[in-house]
């Protein structure tokens, strides 16, 4: 049987699967129509960012891939909530969050080339590099949350990370000190139900990850992660908790990873196709944004083919332009060990350096 969920009176939904609002809801989250189309935009981006990604990598013009369709909802409704002077840390999974908080199309190209550049934000851009290690970017968020009310700033952290991360030892130290120490600093966790080929109810006992919560002394919120709306309000209201000095939120999105893991991953293996297509078909977040656009007499497929367009000549021009930077020699990555290099470092290096050169490379 494909696994599904029902909206839970402790899950958060404004718009619902076919598109409906609830009237009261929305009239509440005080939201205009440039927001509107604004999140649908990056919505559809997300989606053919994706797809174009994905294509890149099995021709192989860029390394291994992971896959965010399906988790545009979560990413777009979080991300505008988030203001600059604000911190992102990232899992690997956010190229949208990454992309409106201002990081460049360039650098997810030269990441996924394996370029040594490619996960350094420009220096206006707060935001970590991506973190490959499985909740190892949640101790960074509560350091850096620590650093920006040390020092009086105005400014929250943003982690994201999947329901896998909650199985790890740094999930629950970073939320513990976090909430010692009411740091401004917002949870996200994007449930989409699989952590690679382990389903969510073979990760914990638990009923929900957003009551975790409650064992550390934060607020805890669950929403339904295919609501951008809804992401947005309870993400808004996270942010503002923080920044008022009322500590941690964790949020748990629940929402649906459509792909396979990463290019390197075969959902078929341990997912019925009937589970991916009822997620694919009937709760999707663009189909259901698309539907309430198209209700509030906003929804125009012209505009949606010029996005279509417009980002399809985005990712080329940046392609045209990354492709012709060649790749750095592999001995390089030394002088990104440390902030400084040791002795011991550089003999390595030089190493390394006779060796390639004795073959050729």
């Amino acid at each position: 049987m494909p696994k599904t969920y029902e909206v839970q009176p402790d899950m958060i939904q404004i718009l619902n699967e076919d598109g409906e609002v609830d009237n009261d809801l929305f009239l509440k989250l005080n939201i205009d129509n440039e927001l509107l189309l604004t999140m649908y935009e990056w919505i559809l981006k997300g989606r053919v960012f994706d797809k174009k990604f994905i294509n890149l990598q099995r021709q192989g013009r860029i390394g291994t891939y992971g896959s965010f369709a399906g988790q545009e909802a979560a990413q777009v409704g979080s991300a505008l909530a988030i203001k600059k002077q604000d911190w992102i840390i990232p899992s690997y999974r956010e190229t949208v969050v990454s992309l409106i908080h201002g990081v460049p199309l360039n650098n997810f190209l030269m990441y996924f080339r394996g370029h040594f550049g490619g996960t350094r934000p420009p220096k206006n851009v707060n935001m970590f590099p991506i973190q490959h290690i499985i909740a190892g970017q949640i101790p960074q968020a509560v350091g850096c949350s620590w650093a920006s009310k040390l020092k009086g700033e105005d400014s929250v952290s943003t982690c994201y990370f999947g329901d896998g991360a909650t199985s790890q030892g740094d999930f629950h130290e970073g939320l513990n000190f976090a909430s010692v120490y009411k740091l401004p600093v917002v949870f996200f966790c994007q449930n989409n139900q699989w952590a690679i080929s382990v389903p969510i109810e073979k990760q914990m006992g638990s009923e929900t990850i957003a009551q975790k919560a409650r064992a550390y002394g934060m607020k805890g919120v669950r929403v339904d992660g295919n609501d951008v709306l809804a992401c947005y309000q309870v993400a808004t209201e996270a942010m503002e908790r923080a920044r008022s000095g009322n500590g941690p939120t964790l949020i748990e999105a629940v929402t649906y990873r459509l792909g396979s893991h990463t290019t390197a991953d075969d959902w078929t293996r341990y997912r019925s196709k009937e589970e991916v297509e009822l997620w694919a078909n009937k709760k999707d977040p663009l189909i259901r944004f698309e539907s309430f656009l198209k209700q509030q007499g906003l929804f125009s497929s012209e505009r949606k083919a010029e996005i279509v367009s417009m980002v399809e000549e985005e990712i080329e021009t940046a392609l045209a332009e990354f492709e012709t930077v060649k790749p750095a020699p592999a001995y390089e990555s030394f002088d990104f060990a440390y902030d400084k290099s040791h002795e011991d470092l550089l003999i390595q290096k030089e190493e390394l350096k006779r060796r390639i050169k004795s073959e050729g490379r």
